[in-house]
């Protein structure tokens, strides 16, 4: 545990093994990762079959293992972090699960291939988490709530697994673009992501559905931070902590831009710090911000993370007061 202040004490601070931890050695990174004092850290899941290959129906084939050879695969990731006294504390299902109009082979294989060998490989990291991305179907077919009974299908395909093996599938706010401006995409509206948090894991008699607050997407599109946190209250599990500058999902440091010669942030940091006080939230400070590791010369890694994590400090001592 790490203490925040005289007040409520978060459960660590995290940050995703992309771009941090190498398959041929996963030790060196998550050494890199704790002296750069990370308790926790984003499984980076969805760096095995990437979005932007599925979107092109490209098909990494990676989850084409037995269970026993992905586990086989991914033991030495587990045996490193526990090594390193580091806790894998959510992961990122690779997304979409679903492709509008792609072919029916690759849905197929995302759907019974690819998303329960991602729960299986949640149980095996004891990870309590996992995020998933509503399927962007608005605009195919033409209103929010058929848009979402799409995702819920998917979510009530993921449900039973998920109570088995005791993880809870969050959804997160999503963006979309449409004709090159970003607009709200799936789970951007907190009232309905109550209501059907609620239903669902009422239906299931344990909490199967919850959810991923990310600041980023939340800037793209303007949603008040604090009362979209306010609202969510114990349903937000994790979070995905990154910034912007209101126009891409860059997925850069917090306080990286501004919006004026001001120097006022690009992103509502304050909102978010009081969203968290107002709820009394005690999960994990987790930041999405892998990008950097890249836009950093690579002699500049440790300092990149080691700042990151102090940002995770300061988030954590404010929210404390």
């Amino acid at each position: 545990m790490e203490r925040a202040g005289e007040g409520m004490t978060v459960q660590g601070i995290g940050v995703q093994t992309k771009e941090a931890i190498d398959d041929a050695c996963p030790e060196n990174g998550f050494r890199l990762l704790r002296e750069a004092g990370f308790s926790h850290v984003d499984f980076s899941l969805n760096g095995y079959m990437r979005n932007t290959d599925i979107y092109k129906m490209k098909n990494s084939h990676f989850f084409d293992k037995s269970m026993a050879e992905l586990e086989a695969f991914f033991r030495p990731h587990k045996q490193a972090a526990a090594k390193m006294g580091i806790t894998i504390g959510q992961m990122h299902m690779p997304y979409p699960a679903y492709v509008p109009q792609g072919n029916n082979e690759l849905n197929r294989y995302l759907w019974e291939e690819m998303a329960p060998k991602s729960m299986q490989l949640c149980k095996f990291f004891d990870c309590p988490y996992i995020v998933i991305h509503g399927f962007k179907l608005t605009y195919f077919l033409g209103a929010e709530e058929a848009e979402w009974a799409e995702t819920e299908r998917f979510i009530h395909y993921l449900a039973p697994m998920a109570k088995e093996m005791g993880i809870t599938v969050c959804i997160e706010n999503l963006y979309d673009n449409l004709n090159g401006h970003i607009v709200e995409g799936p789970c951007c509206n907190v009232d309905k992501a109550v209501e059907r948090i609620d239903r669902i894991n009422e239906q299931y008699g344990a909490e199967v559905l919850g959810f991923c607050f990310d600041t980023g997407h939340a800037n793209l599109i303007g949603l008040d931070f604090e009362y979209f946190l306010t609202q969510l209250g114990q349903r937000l599990k994790v979070l995905h902590i990154h910034d912007n500058d209101g126009r891409l999902d860059l997925h850069q440091i917090p306080f990286t831009f501004t919006r004026t010669r001001e120097n006022a942030s690009s992103t509502d940091w304050e909102g978010f710090i009081r969203g968290l006080q107002n709820i009394d939230y005690q999960g994990v400070l987790s930041f999405e911000t892998a990008p950097v590791l890249t836009a950093f010369p690579d002699v500049m890694k440790a300092d990149a993370l080691e700042f990151i994590h102090k940002i995770g400090q300061y988030f954590a001592t404010r929210i404390s007061v």
